[in-house]
Parts: C-alpha cells; structure tokens; sequence
C-alpha cells in the first residue's frame, strides 16, 4: 500500500517517463504501467492510487514491483505448480492404463 506520508507520489505519466526505455529503444508506455497495476506482470501488480482523480503510484511502489518481478518467486512457485500438475496427469494416466505404474514420475527422473 502507497503511503503518501513518506512516499513520493508520481503519475503513471511521470513512472513512465522516468522508467528506462524497452523494445527498441523506445520509451515506456503509461499504458504499460497501467495493465502492470490492473492485470499485472507475472503474478505482480504495481501498486496505484487515485489521488485527485489522476491514477498514481510511487517511486518505492515501482522499486517494490520490480524487486517482485526480479526476486523469482513467481517462477518457483510456478515450477511447483507445474510439477503437481504432471503428477496429477501421471496419476490419470496410470488409472487408465496408458502408462505403467511408475512411468513418468518424478521419483524416477
């Protein structure tokens, strides 16, 4: 949560101003950190606020969002989740017959 006490408080137009440029060499669209604070990026939302009307967020949001997306969390919760779901597959496929029983775990990779 943005604390406008001891945060400074920028618009989405200034982030995106300030973030460094992407594709190309062009610079950040504030549509970019719009969807990051709406759909969000890799399991990561930027965190925003309406203040007067005008969407903002904060230096420190934007630190904390990209530390989110560089910390690697999301990735290992993903492999996790993947493993589990090949596991449940395997499981499926064993009770149907289409593989033998210790075929395609990870016990035996």
């Amino acid at each position: 949560m943005i604390d406008i006490s001891t945060e400074t408080v920028i618009t989405l137009k200034e982030a995106a101003r300030q973030a460094p440029c992407r594709r190309r060499g062009r610079p950040t669209n504030v549509t970019t950190l719009f969807r990051w604070s709406t759909k969000g990026l890799r399991g990561h939302t930027l965190e925003t606020m309406l203040y007067g009307g005008v969407r903002c967020t904060s230096v420190e949001a934007l630190q904390r969002f990209l530390f989110a997306l560089n910390s690697g969390d999301v990735a290992s919760s993903n492999a996790a989740a993947a493993a589990a779901d090949d596991a449940i597959v395997d499981a499926g496929l064993r009770a149907h017959g289409l593989i033998e029983p210790n075929a395609g775990s990870a016990a035996t990779k």
